[in-house]
């Protein structure tokens, strides 16, 4: 059989679930997950092969600024278009519990332009009725051509299998892209900075997390198997320390516990982990 690619943008409002779905999809923590606004910021590629297709998707920020002119909205615009254009086929994903329609329409008008086939996910079905969902498919189907609507829960991995089953319909002839082992174009480096960045943002309030820059300096394999893992937090202003410590030292003694178990979890082995902060 002929090797085959799909390529797919997840595309949807800010905490629609496109970081939990696309690690079920890949069955690895390769995206981040928070309630906070566009916790992911970079374009994450998640890959999964199925006999002899493989298919790539593109986690996006969420869209939910895109009518921003902020400054600081640009490179998540950027990211998020970069996503758009890479993709052959885009999947819009939903919360069902927050439908807002008239958001919605505005969000598929701009994705129309592309001319690409889009599907809509509606998700977290685990908790809310079908029933209600079908209205929603009603009014978006009279006004947009959509390819085809699908309910699954990300969280609880229902409807994935089925969802997945059916774009790939949709694959055409290609070279992979990606090695067979690989699940993501990003290395450990980068999902372990992200891993403390997800603790930072669960831990830390408004701003402080979105003006921290992290990097890995230190990242050795040692004899017993054991990884030795050195990370900095550079903050723009000295007053952030403060809170980043914490009283007598237990904020980021709860920060390093709970990223260490993390990457523990990432890398299946006893990490030892030390994090500095610099101004």
């Amino acid at each position: 059989m002929k090797n085959k690619i799909l390529k797919i943008a997840i595309v949807g409002r800010t905490n629609a679930g496109k970081s939990t779905l696309i690690n079920s999809i890949v069955g690895e923590k390769i995206s981040i997950q928070n309630k906070k606004i566009n916790t992911t910021i970079d374009t994450i590629i998640g890959i999964v092969n199925i006999k002899e297709i493989q298919l790539i998707f593109y986690d996006t920020p969420g869209s939910s600024f895109l009518k921003s002119s902020i400054l600081e909205s640009k490179k998540l615009k950027l990211n998020l278009w970069n996503g758009i254009n890479e993709a052959d086929i885009i999947i819009y994903l939903i919360d069902s519990k927050k439908i807002n329609i008239n958001f919605l329409f505005d969000q598929l008008k701009k994705l129309n332009e592309t001319r690409k086939k889009i599907f809509i996910i509606f998700n977290k079905i685990d908790i809310i009725e079908k029933k209600n969902i079908l209205p929603f498919i009603d009014q978006i189907s009279q006004t947009f051509k959509i390819e085809s609507f699908f309910m699954i829960s990300a969280k609880k991995n229902v409807g994935i299998n089925y969802m997945l089953r059916n774009i790939t319909k949709y694959s055409y002839s290609s070279k992979w892209l990606f090695d067979k082992n690989e699940i993501t174009n990003k290395d450990d480096k980068f999902i372990i900075n992200e891993l403390l960045r997800e603790t930072l943002l669960n831990f830390l309030h408004k701003e402080i997390p979105y003006n921290l820059d992290i990097k890995t300096s230190h990242y050795k394999i040692l004899k017993n198997k054991n990884f030795k893992i050195k990370q900095k937090i550079y903050i723009p202003e000295n007053r952030y320390k403060k809170i980043i410590l914490g009283k007598k030292g237990e904020m980021i003694k709860r920060i390093r516990q709970e990223t260490q178990k993390k990457i523990s979890n990432l890398l299946k082995a006893k990490i030892h982990l030390y994090i500095e902060i610099i101004n």
